[in-house]
């Protein structure tokens, strides 16, 4: 049987893409949509999943006009440790803090990489983890300690 997509990469992702967009549209639908002025907690979830669905399905159509390469092997390393890293990170929050957490979160999730190198890894960890702390803990007030109770926050 002959396929009539050109680009599984373009495919595959358009899939993903339109999915979660319709999962944000439809857990976002018992709340309250409000108007653009004020509002209502369903209003974002809903608009970014209409677009990524709406971003889907121009990726599913473009699989079909463009040609692409085949599919690769899935990297099942690298999903296990994002996948990890992002799991590690809730689990360290409240008792490591936000510093280690994110420094842990960045440099598992860097090491996912073929290209992995430890001393850029950490730079940007360091460089994230200082942006992080001023814009959500400093400027918008997120309650979560800067190094939490097993360090003796």
């Amino acid at each position: 049987m002959t396929s009539h997509i050109r680009n599984p990469k373009d495919f595959w992702a358009g899939v993903i893409y339109a999915t979660v967009g319709l999962a944000a549209i439809i857990i976002g639908r018992d709340y309250g949509m409000g108007t653009a002025s004020k509002m209502g907690p369903a209003y974002f979830p809903s608009v970014l999943g209409g677009l990524l669905v709406l971003i889907g399905l121009i990726a599913i159509a473009r699989s079909f006009l463009r040609p692409g390469e085949p599919l690769g092997s899935f990297a099942y390393r690298g999903a296990a440790l994002v996948l990890g890293s992002t799991v590690l990170f809730g689990a360290l929050v409240r008792g490591a803090g936000v510093i280690i957490a994110l420094l842990v979160l960045v440099i598992m999730s860097a090491y996912a990489s073929i290209k992995f190198r430890w001393w850029p890894s950490i730079a940007i960890a360091i460089v994230l983890v200082v942006f992080s702390v001023l814009i959500f803990i400093k400027g918008l007030g997120v309650p979560l300690p800067l190094l939490g109770s097993w360090f003796g926050g």
